[in-house]
């Protein structure tokens, strides 16, 4: 049988916790594919439109391609998203654009910044962005197909069909935007409630990889200490300060009136895996232990 990254990740045991990729700035193009490999360079679209987009990751702005589920067009013109996943005050901005070359009026530079790239309006609803590129791996396809038709059943305004958006092993992988959460190994018979619970302002904490705004410490720092108080609320923890000494990090994290000291230490797996369908080596692993939660 041919390998499978996600197969494997369980197999050994490996936990979600800590593993979002951290990135806040986002920007989403509908393009109903085909994608290839590469998304962005292998796409059929205008070359203006795809340079300017291969030179958002060099101001801090992850460009994804997203498409309606089964490739349909969402409406007569391109939805486009901007989103930055700041922890405490994320935004999400949206348009339909006439033609693919209004993207070369968007400011890049701005949404990395955290501002708007302007020609955006405000939306109110979130974006619930499903992992299917199967040409980049296998395991999204296979697995996030299943679940973003399970999820499009149930929210179809809010679902999409997103590309490579990190941890091709956690399939299926759900991208939570404006909030940046990731969430991996979501199984189509919990994909509705998870968004239905998105939609009332609380997280699935069992499925949660963790929060994109945040590094990996502060990722399984805030998993950590939800999990301790059965803390669900979207909005409920806030990062007060970060401090790390060798392989541990302290995270001060506030809920409601109190405030939490939570002591992790990073460590690597004993022996190093092939994290995604394609890769050709095997790459260590690293995860968090929770040392300590103390109040501060």
């Amino acid at each position: 049988m041919p390998f499978r990254c996600s197969a494997a990740s369980l197999d050994r045991d490996e936990p979600l916790d800590a593993t979002a990729s951290t990135v806040r700035a986002f920007l989403l193009v509908e393009n109903p594919g085909p994608w290839g490999v590469d998304a962005l360079r292998d796409a059929r679209m205008d070359e203006r439109v795809r340079a300017h987009l291969l030179s958002a990751e060099r101001v801090g702005v992850r460009a994804l391609l997203v498409r309606r589920h089964r490739g349909a067009l969402a409406s007569s013109g391109i939805t486009v998203f901007a989103a930055y996943a700041h922890p405490e005050r994320p935004w999400l901005e949206a348009a339909t654009l006439a033609a693919p070359q209004a993207l070369l009026d968007l400011d890049l530079a701005a949404l990395g910044a955290g501002r708007s790239p302007g020609g955006l309006a405000r939306a109110e609803r979130p974006v619930f962005g499903v992992c299917t590129q199967g040409r980049h791996d296998a395991c999204c396809a296979e697995l996030g197909r299943p679940t973003v038709a399970a999820l499009a059943a149930a929210h179809p305004e809010e679902t999409w069909e997103v590309s490579h958006i990190g941890g091709d092993r956690f399939a299926a992988n759900v991208l939570v935007l404006p909030t940046g959460l990731y969430y991996g190994r979501v199984p189509p018979a919990d994909a509705a409630d998870l968004g239905r619970r998105h939609l009332e302002g609380r997280l699935s904490l069992d499925l949660l990889r963790g929060r994109s705004g945040f590094g990996f410490a502060v990722q399984a720092a805030e998993l950590a200490l939800r999990r301790r108080l059965a803390e669900t609320r979207t909005d409920a923890v806030r990062l007060l300060s970060v401090s790390a000494s060798g392989a541990d990090t302290t995270a001060v994290l506030q809920v409601e009136d109190t405030a939490y000291d939570v002591r992790l230490r990073r460590s690597q797996e004993d022996r190093r895996s092939r994290l995604t369908c394609r890769a050709a080596r095997d790459n260590a692993v690293w995860s968090y232990d929770v040392v300590a939660i103390t109040p501060a």
